[in-house]
């Protein structure tokens, strides 16, 4: 075993402490959509990401990112409530700072906005306990109703896979899109389709919580890297957002935050 100078290894743990001190006292940006603020713009319902609690408080993983770093850039958090279709649109108007809300780092959205990752996710179907329709994936959705919150990424994998039926004279899926994700879960909830898409995470959650309603329909899909966004150029909130992240993961706290939600296994590299 390679043994390191005991002073270079003090020299190396102030250094990283150094670092993640800096971070928590670091200049806020000049161009906040609020004085005093982080603004993020999200979508709630989706937990264990960020919902309301039984008592209507806001929680969730990326609730308290999000808050953790706006504290560690020395700012009060502030969330405005956004139609996840509408929340590059929100971003780009300059009603938030960034998002923070489950957004998928693909290539067409980085052609308007920058990513700062801080997690992976995927997609699953969630169906009734027991699967009655015996639903194993995405190509075992021929002919059956599923619903979908507008604008997510599993409505687009939806079309795609009936393009898919389509070319192969099978009957296409009947996609319902709700303008939020809750709506799209409640309606599997009150047996109005067969199956419901959304991501991993969230099935997981209310596969955990109500077991004795759901059951998740086959193997996750489509993993993908998950980020905070910011507008296309705008370094100053970029750059504090990662600096104040890279120094939650430094210090753990990124880490203790999976795990308290049961994400550890989502952890960026």
């Amino acid at each position: 075993m390679t043994r390191f100078p005991l002073k270079l290894m003090n020299t190396f743990a102030i250094a990283l402490m150094a670092g993640v001190a800096n971070a928590a006292n670091m200049a806020p940006p000049a161009n906040l959509t609020h004085a005093g603020k982080l603004t993020f713009c999200a979508e709630f319902g989706n937990p264990p990401l960020g919902f309301y609690d039984e008592h209507q408080v806001l929680t969730g993983f990326e609730i308290e990112l999000g808050t953790e770093i706006a504290k560690r850039m020395g700012l009060k958090v502030e969330w405005k409530e956004v139609a996840f279709s509408a929340i590059i649109p929100a971003l780009m108007a300059k009603q938030c700072d960034a998002i923070l809300s489950q957004l998928f780092d693909k290539p067409e959205r980085r052609e308007v906005v920058d990513f700062i990752n801080y997690m992976y996710s995927s997609q699953s179907l969630l169906v009734a306990k027991g699967n009655p329709k015996n639903i194993k994936g995405l190509d075992g959705i021929s002919g059956m109703k599923v619903s979908v919150g507008n604008g997510t990424t599993i409505q687009s994998l939806l079309d795609a896979q009936n393009k898919l039926f389509k070319e192969a004279g099978k009957p296409e899926a009947n996609v319902v899109v709700f303008p939020k994700d809750s709506d799209a879960r409640q309606a599997l909830q009150t047996a109005q389709v067969d199956a419901y898409g959304t991501t991993l995470e969230t099935a997981a959650f209310f596969f955990q919580k109500a077991g004795q309603v759901f059951d998740i329909a086959g193997k996750p899909f489509n993993k993908i890297k998950t980020g905070m966004a910011t507008r296309k150029g705008d370094g100053e909130i970029e750059n504090a957002i990662q600096t104040a992240f890279d120094a939650m993961r430094a210090d753990g706290t990124y880490s203790k935050l999976l795990e308290k939600w049961e994400l550890g296994g989502d952890a960026i590299e």
